[in-house]
């Protein structure tokens, strides 16, 4: 099958936006009218030639999103809604225990400062805020109980 150069055109416009998965940039040329076999095929042809990466794609969402202050929880879940599956997500989320802390702390400090509070009502409002951010309730605890 012989591509549409229009199809293939309007692909890499957006592909040079930003990196998309093969679920998003499907979508998107949908919605633009063009077949389910022709995108079909040029996604293909993209993967092959290393032009739509969704290894690529997760590697620099997450460091994104971890940078912005976000946890792994809600990155994960933003990766899965972009059609990403646990094998390709995995690998960038794998950060040492220590790594964790420091994110969780930076976000909170962020925020809120680097004095820790104890007003229950507070640190229920903190925790809420982190939990929102996507990191993980043990970690929330840590951070919030363990070091007073």
């Amino acid at each position: 099958m012989t591509l549409d150069p229009e199809l293939e055109g309007a692909a890499l416009r957006l592909l040079a936006l930003r990196d998309h998965s093969r679920r998003e940039l499907a979508a998107k040329l949908h919605r633009r009218g063009y077949a389910p076999d022709a995108v079909a095929s040029l996604l293909e042809e993209l993967v092959a030639k290393g032009l739509l990466c969704e290894a690529r794609l997760a590697e620099h969402y997450v460091a994104e999103r971890l940078r912005k202050g976000f946890g792994p929880l809600r990155v994960r879940e933003e990766l899965h809604r972009k059609g990403l599956p646990d094998e390709v997500i995995d690998p960038h989320l794998r950060l040492s225990d220590d790594r964790w802390r420091e994110l969780i702390t930076m976000a909170h400090d962020k925020r809120f400062g680097p004095a820790k509070s104890q007003d229950p009502r507070e640190q229920a409002r903190r925790g809420r805020f982190l939990e929102s951010r996507g990191f993980p309730v043990g970690l929330i605890r840590s951070l919030l109980f363990d070091d007073q």
